[in-house]
């Protein structure tokens, strides 16, 4: 059992240090890229968005590669 839960932390561990990483390109360039109007936005509001793209990045960079801008 010990051996299942330190790899469910190491596998938590990746995806939050990957979600942190796209987050940050995300919020700086890649949310223009999905959404014209992002580019209208004050940095605070980004930051806002930030902890929720960290979370579910894996839908984000679907969406960002289909985006036709990219």
């Amino acid at each position: 059992m010990e051996i299942i839960i330190t790899i469910f932390l190491y596998i938590l561990g990746v995806y939050s240090i990957i979600g942190l990483l796209f987050g940050l390109y995300f919020i700086f360039k890649g949310a223009t890229k999905i959404d014209p109007l992002m580019q209208e936005t004050k940095k605070k509001v980004r930051f806002l968005l930030f902890p929720g793209v960290a979370a579910v990045w894996p839908f984000l960079i679907g969406r960002l590669f289909k985006s036709k801008t990219v």
